[in-house]
């Protein structure tokens, strides 16, 4: 962990976002130091799936010896994030750092996206990253400090990270062009910088996504807090840098970062937006034990000409069943898959040693699987992790999340046998 060295003490420091996650750990980091944090956030009230207010977090941060305003801001409301800037100068004088760490996900396809999300991503992330920022500029200008900070990642204009998601993208994106063209803007006057993290982080938000046993690939919030307080150290002249949480970190020695881990040893699922997730680490982690037939890395071209694959997959599969797999996992698969091969395939682990076929299961399924058919086979071999899958949109889940993790479990139990 990186220790905290006191230069933020007296610092004024406004925080979208912050009564919970990534935003409320920036928060407490700087807090240590002794700084004054502005907590701009929604929720007033508590949430039955989101833990923490504005009045927890503002708790916690005085506890660890800040000073707190908690605000009531919707970033999408510009009069909010007026009030709070003026609160926030009159209680302290002034602003020394912005962090835009206020954020909408859907991760969902252009026909699956409504408008309300599209609306919802666009205005909060872009809209409300760029209004903060405005609102805060004639304050940060007088600061020997003057940071703006946005939790955005490098602009990668890589279609994969189009296709599955393309309002997300953009949206997410917005806020990294507004470092691109602030920084530029204001060379001299304020910092201006974007982070993002190398893996996955475990916060409220993550469990929703990724559902029961995600957070044993991610690291802990406390990894982007280090991250963000190593950039508020540097200078006013370093600027429009989009700065990976773990690159920074080792320039500054860290050199054990198991202790960012939730779960030290296991594997990390890496983050969106950076080229080596997924189709890197696929081709870098290989299959280990699979059959042969499906552990050769296919072309389009081969997988046209190759007869059944999926058929094979489930063929393998189902020889691989038994009394206690199906007592162990009580759950039914029904799989949508497009492309060669395709259709509806289901995968029954409830009645008595277990079956598998084409087309609807007799009973109804728990968990419904869309992808294509390369990707299904990928998957069942060892090559694509299901978690992997659905955070970079390769997969789409409906029904018990729990359940969904559990074919996880019972996939990786299989690959010696596959």
């Amino acid at each position: 962990m990186l220790p905290n060295t006191g230069r933020l003490a007296g610092c004024t420091i406004f925080i979208t976002g912050a009564s919970r996650g990534i935003g409320k750990a920036i928060a407490l980091k700087a807090a240590k130091d002794g700084a004054n944090i502005v907590i701009a956030a929604k929720t007033s009230q508590s949430h039955p799936k989101l833990p923490g207010t504005i009045y927890t977090a503002a708790e916690e941060i005085e506890a660890a010896g800040g000073k707190a305003l908690p605000c009531i801001v919707d970033v999408r409301d510009e009069q909010q994030i007026s009030s709070a800037v003026e609160k926030a100068v009159e209680k302290f004088g002034g602003i020394d750092i912005l962090v835009n760490n206020a954020s909408a996900i859907s991760l969902t396809n252009t026909m699956e996206t409504p408008t309300k999300k599209v609306d919802l991503m666009m205005s909060v992330n872009t809209r409300g990253t760029y209004l903060t920022s405005k609102a805060c500029v004639p304050f940060l200008k007088k600061s020997k400090i003057a940071h703006i900070l946005n939790l955005s990642p490098p602009l990668n204009l890589n279609p994969m990270w189009f296709k599955q998601h393309c309002a997300y993208t953009i949206a997410k994106y917005g806020m990294s062009m507004c470092v691109l063209g602030m920084a530029e803007e204001f060379k001299g006057e304020i910092a201006v910088n974007a982070l993002w993290p190398k893996t996955a982080i475990h916060t409220a938000a993550m469990d929703m996504l990724g559902g029961s046993g995600i957070e044993s690939q991610c690291r802990k919030v406390e990894i982007i807090a280090d991250a963000a307080y190593s950039i508020f150290k540097k200078p006013k002249s370093f600027t429009g840098n989009f700065v990976i949480d773990e690159n920074i970190l080792k320039e500054e020695g860290i050199k054990n970062f198991d202790v960012y881990a939730i779960k030290p040893g296991h594997p990390l699922l890496p983050d969106f937006f950076l080229d080596e997730h997924p189709d890197a680490v696929m081709k870098k982690t290989g299959s280990q034990g699979a059959a042969p037939e499906l552990k050769e890395e296919k072309s389009q071209a081969q997988a046209k000409s190759c007869s059944g694959p999926v058929e094979e997959t489930f063929r393998i599969v189902k020889d691989a069943l038994s009394d206690d797999v199906v007592k162990a996992t009580q759950a039914i698969y029904q799989f949508e898959l497009s492309g060669e091969d395709g259709g509806t395939w289901f995968l029954d682990l409830k009645s008595k040693g277990g079956n598998v076929g084409h087309g609807e299961p007799s009973d109804r399924a728990d968990v419904v699987m869309s992808m294509s058919t390369d990707d299904f086979v990928r998957m069942f071999s060892g090559k694509l992790k299901p978690t992997m899958a659905f955070m970079s949109g390769k997969l789409k889940i409906k029904g018990n999340m729990a359940l969904a993790i559990k074919l996880e479990k019972l996939m990786s139990q299989m690959h010696s046998r596959l």
